[in-house]
């Protein structure tokens, strides 16, 4: 493993970078020597002013053969890159050592200022199940060592799967603490969930502050990802493991849903903003997607582990149906109970039943973005709900609880983000029936950073008391949930740091739970 000590002595080193580009593909198997070679066949670079590397290496989305890597050059990734206008080749190596001796794939990419010279590279003709090292290279400058893992053969049973799952970072709320630790862990992969950026105003009275206004532009995203993947402890566990993500709101806009805009933007107006949105998330993640072309782009994918696991990562924005019963915290009124209202959007639900139907792994874990389960919220004789989550779409709602019902195993595991609070939930096929029977469990990860309301957070917890179906809920630390799942049980560690005041904090597990397989719903550990 890479451990966050090295790492933070390659970057005092040598400057590091992260973003993404088209490529000139996948693996082959040739020499280091070969790909130093390759480069001189591309001409002289342009005079770069400073280092090409500052947002670090990552790769993701792993296969049993493959793995994307992916890098961005930016001198200045705050202020619009600071790259010359022309495409630049980016020689990659994968090692089967750590010193990058043994490569065992190589090529050259192309850094292209249409895509904010990212580059992202289909790593082939790899083994499955196997560690791997990797790097970057542009003219003589090195990006640091990055370490990632392929997953096994699809027919294959492993003993073990560990990963951990996290969202939501605001800068502002806080410093990312938990990500230190993380990188020092064992872990195969990571899940991230949703809002690895906040697009908002820069707020004095914060922790950290923001670059620049309420972003709105492809330049003004792209330096909020800048920022952002600045960040040295993320960019340790980037280099450490894979990661499979997908996104939620604050990667476009808060609480946004299709084509609507909680700020009033006329639709047209809104879906360019999209466009630019999609594009900066595409070219700062390491994701096996094409790029964008416009403001629809299909993320929603499958990310398998042999036959122990399977990751379905979901869309919970741009497809749901337009916000209604005129607040974001309210009752649940009679145009939400429309048959036709989505959060998923028809697609996107078959595809999922699809999946699920043919899935042959021992554990189907949802990568979901906000909760699914009831969270009713009791006002004297008047039930809130959060109408942004699950509870907002309760056909919807209805029709996944069935489809995570046709598996009576048990073994279908929701993890969820957004809303800055750790929970554990045993799912109900119908929250309204006391009898009803446990089909499956929510496993909810507090935030990075982000802050739980505390003008909430009283109401919260005499809420959850009230819901027998909640197992678990605590919402004032910050922090990830690390995973271990084998064919017979899935056991989840929430860990919480002290504080995210300050650049550095201790860290512990504070509650573990498990699941049987084949037993729907979590029991303390």
């Amino acid at each position: 493993m890479l451990s966050r000590r090295r790492f933070l002595a390659a970057l005092a080193a040598s400057a590091v970078v992260g973003a993404c580009s088209d490529d000139s593909g996948g693996g082959g198997g040739s020499s280091s020597a070969a790909a130093r070679r390759s480069t001189s066949t591309t001409g002289p670079l342009p005079r770069l002013d400073g280092s090409a590397f500052t947002l670090g290496v990552a790769s993701g989305d792993p296969m049993p053969e493959s793995v994307i890597l992916w890098t961005r050059l930016a001198t200045d990734p705050v202020g619009d890159g600071g790259m010359p206008d022309a495409d630049l080749p980016v020689v990659w190596e994968v090692a089967s050592d750590e010193r990058i001796r043994d490569v065992v794939a190589s090529g050259v990419a192309t850094a292209s200022p249409r895509l904010a010279h990212s580059v992202h590279v289909d790593a082939t003709g790899l083994e499955p199940a196997r560690t791997y090292w990797y790097r970057f290279r542009v003219g003589e400058e090195e990006s640091p060592v990055g370490r990632t893992r392929t997953a096994p053969a699809a027919d294959a049973e492993p003993e073990r799967l560990r990963f951990a799952f996290l969202s939501c970072q605001d800068w502002q709320d806080g410093y990312w603490t938990a990500y230190p630790h993380l990188a020092d862990e064992d872990h195969d992969l990571v899940v991230f969930l949703g809002d690895y950026i906040y697009e908002g105003d820069r707020d004095p009275d914060k922790v950290r502050q923001h670059n620049s206004p309420r972003v709105q532009t492809l330049k003004a995203y792209r330096n909020r990802y800048g920022l952002y993947k600045g960040d040295t402890g993320l960019q340790a566990v980037h280099a450490a493991f894979p990661f499979v993500s997908t996104w939620d709101d604050h990667e476009v806009a808060n609480d946004y849903g299709d084509e609507y805009d909680e700020r009033g933007a006329p639709p047209a107006e809104f879906l360019r903003r999209r466009a630019a949105a999609y594009q900066a998330w595409y070219e700062h993640q390491p994701v096996r997607l094409e790029p964008p072309a416009g403001p629809d782009y299909r993320i929603n994918r499958t990310v398998p582990y042999g036959r122990l696991a399977a990751f379905h990562l979901l869309d919970e924005r741009q497809y749901r149906s337009v916000p209604v019963c005129g607040a974001d915290i309210g009752p649940i009124c009679e145009e939400a109970e429309a048959p036709a209202r989505t959060l998923l959007g028809e697609q996107q639900e078959a595809w999922l039943a699809d999946q699920l139907d043919s899935s042959e792994a021992t554990w189907d874990v949802l990568a979901n973005s906000v909760i699914l389960s009831r969270t009713p919220v009791p006002i004297g004789d008047t039930v809130l709900y959060n109408l942004d989550q699950w509870d907002g779409f309760p056909p919807a709602q209805r029709r996944m609880l069935e489809l995570l019902a046709e598996r009576r195993d048990g073994n279908r595991v929701v993890i969820t983000g957004d809303i800055h609070a750790s929970g554990v939930a045993d799912m109900w096929r119908d929250f309204d029936d006391d009898s009803s029977p446990v089909i499956a469990t929510e496993l909810v990860g507090t935030s990075v950073s982000s802050e739980f309301d505390e003008s909430y957070l009283d109401i919260a917890e005499q809420a959850v008391r009230q819901a027998p179906w909640v197992q678990f809920f605590e919402a004032r630390h910050r922090g990830y949930v690390a995973v271990e799942a084998t064919s017979e049980a899935l056991r989840a560690d929430f860990r919480f740091v002290a504080t995210t005041d300050r650049p550095e904090s201790t860290i512990e597990t504070a509650s573990t739970w498990a699941v049987e397989a084949g037993r729907p719903g979590a029991q303390e550990a």
